[in-house]
């Protein structure tokens, strides 16, 4: 018992010599000051990846123990204490850098968003008529100003989005396959639109103005020039590109036409002496602002009335759609074509000019244009019994027939495809071939009789 109770004595002095001497460790080390405030800021992507590997490293401590010198309330036993002392000799390990995986998936990650957003504007159709008009024209600027996309976009958008098929694999990936997804009756209408190249255009420039070509003249031309021509091109395509080359004086044969010299032009300082000083320094009339308020719904009233009786005399003028050549019935005819409209001539005579409440005419030229300085009878288009159309000018200012002015009193005949000028106003004057036909032989076998 006594040898016991002196080894148990051995043991606590040995003990507490051990605790006074840890004591006297921990008394020489200072304390390191550390704030328990928490400082919020943004994180990068490599950081967040770091956190979340820490946070992970972080559970698995402690989910297999609890780190020591982090128990403030309970007194730490002898063995823990020598973990203490011996905590700040041994080097901290390094937290495990963040695999070059894990970051490359979330930067890519982001990517397929702004793909999707850049290809919001940008429809399949857009860059199917971009593609096409490029390998037509090989100018961006042309592409620009004369394809209508399904958006307005600008000359730049043009270039990048042409540049981004071109050199991104990502956009061009997707937008080819966007492409191929279109319905065939879509590719065909795109391709319908394609812009007219300069050796299409010199080809079709090579017909003459002075000729009457048919349809089977464009085919054969087609037939002839296979490479030169869009895959899409038809002989009624080619028929109206040519009408319009013609109605703007770009045939080889075709001049073009100076700058009438005379009381048609205004200069600027005719203009200026037409400006009347005291007016622009009237002060401001309240009871002419409120007339012109009730001219203003007036004349809105009317535009209303017309807007519902339009399916009544829409007989008359229909509204062209597209370049494509108006189809005849069997009481048209001719067709008074332009750019806005198209008159129907459905009787031997018709009257010309600029309708008024007090004028009433069968073809008013206002619907297609500015027509204040046409007279309110221009001129009259007679067909005779023979087939020919001759056109009689009753107006004040002369009507040009393919480019040659016809003066007021005087009368020219007029052929298919003619082109008429009333005032800066452009018409395409158009034969039912068919009808006239009918017509002559009708009148051939009268004669005899």
């Amino acid at each position: 018992m006594a040898s016991g109770t002196a080894s148990r004595s051995e043991d606590e002095e040995s003990l507490a010599g051990q605790k006074r001497a840890s004591s006297q460790a921990l008394g020489t080390i200072p304390k390191r000051r550390s704030s328990s405030r928490f400082i919020k800021r943004k994180k990068f992507d490599d950081e967040l990846v770091e956190s979340s590997l820490a946070k992970s490293s972080t559970r698995a401590k402690g989910a297999s123990g609890v780190e020591p010198g982090r128990c403030s309330g309970s007194e730490p036993s002898s063995s823990e204490k020598k973990k203490v002392s011996k905590a700040p000799s041994t080097p901290v390990p390094p937290s495990p850098a963040p695999t070059p995986g894990l970051t490359k998936r979330v930067k890519k990650s982001k990517q397929p968003l702004q793909v999707t957003k850049d290809l919001g504007r940008w429809k399949p159709a857009d860059d199917l008529l971009l593609v096409n008009a490029v390998l037509q024209t090989n100018d961006l600027t042309s592409v620009h100003l004369g394809v209508k996309f399904s958006c307005r976009f600008t000359l730049r958008e043009v270039q990048e989005r042409w540049y981004a098929l071109l050199y991104d694999p990502v956009i061009s990936k997707l937008a080819c396959q966007a492409m191929r997804q279109l319905h065939p009756e879509a590719i065909a209408a795109i391709q319908s639109k394609a812009l007219f190249s300069k050796a299409e255009e010199q080809l079709l420039s090579k017909v003459g103005s002075t000729s009457q070509p048919t349809l089977e003249t464009f085919q054969d031309l087609l037939h002839r020039h296979p490479d030169a021509f869009y895959l899409a091109r038809t002989a009624k395509a080619l028929q109206a590109h040519w009408q319009l080359m013609k109605q703007y004086y770009l045939l080889e044969d075709q001049t073009v036409q100076p700058l009438p010299k005379g009381d048609q032009v205004l200069n600027f300082s005719d203009a200026e002496d037409l400006i009347d000083d005291s007016k622009l320094k009237d002060m401001r009339d309240e009871v002419l602002e409120h007339e012109l308020t009730v001219a203003d719904r007036r004349q809105k009233r009317e535009i209303r009335q017309l807007e519902q009786e339009l399916h009544k005399w829409q007989v008359l003028v229909d509204s062209i759609t597209g370049m494509s050549s108006p189809d005849f019935d069997n009481q048209t005819l001719a067709v008074l074509r332009g750019r806005m409209v198209r008159y129907l001539m459905r009787s031997r005579e018709i009257t010309l000019g600029r309708a008024t409440k007090d004028n009433q005419i069968d073809v008013d030229l206002s619907l297609e244009g500015p027509a204040w300085k046409i007279s309110r009878k221009q001129g009259v288009i007679k067909l005779k019994n023979n087939g020919d159309f001759f056109i009689a000018n009753e107006g004040r200012r002369p009507i040009y027939i393919d480019g040659r002015p016809v003066l007021c009193g005087s009368k020219w005949r007029l052929s298919n495809n003619s082109v008429v000028e009333i005032a800066s106003l452009r018409f395409v004057f158009l034969i039912n071939q068919d009808l006239i036909a009918l017509i002559r032989a009708e009148a051939a076998k009268i004669t005899p009789q």
